[in-house]
């Protein structure tokens, strides 16, 4: 019986574990979500700027006037590979961006669901062998009574 609690806390645990590491996971990918948004207004305000002083954020709330000699922007699109982009283009690869990152959440979302209705059984099946300790909620053969319930079915009332 021990054996069965401690093999249960440990399934409990490990549940609780992924499902943190879910959680973890999901709220980096809706901050994602926010950070390119927010790169994306900030996109707009680039626009009809050339020649014109604006503020470049150099790091952690540094910002550095800078005049703006192009629209064109070097954007990074992986492996250090830096490519020519227009505002529109790059706002346009921005987006594509939110869309592949709203449906990695969709799928956290579904596997956090996923996750707690396991947890909800594992729960749930614990509950019934803690009530039927003597038959570890199965059911008997017909017309057999249990000895932890007195009932032929775990789980059923008696009519």
């Amino acid at each position: 019986m021990e054996n069965n609690q401690q093999e249960l806390m440990y399934k409990l645990q490990m549940f609780e574990q992924h499902m943190q590491q879910l959680q973890q996971q999901l709220q980096a990918v809706e901050q994602g979500i926010i950070d390119l948004g927010n790169l994306n207004l900030g996109l707009d305000e680039l626009v009809g700027k050339k020649d014109k002083e604006v503020m470049t954020l150099i790091g952690k709330g540094i910002f550095a006037k800078t005049k703006l000699l192009s629209e064109e922007l070097v954007v990074d699109v992986g492996g250090k590979n830096f490519v020519t982009k227009s505002i529109p283009k790059t706002k346009e690869m921005i987006i594509e961006q939110i869309g592949k990152l709203n449906a990695a959440k969709e799928e956290l979302i579904k596997n956090i669901e996923q996750v707690g209705e396991e947890f909800q059984k594992m729960i749930m099946e614990a509950q019934n062998q803690e009530q039927h300790q003597c038959c570890g909620g199965k059911e008997n053969k017909e017309g057999e009574e249990h000895e932890c319930c007195g009932k032929g079915e775990c789980g059923k009332k008696e009519e």
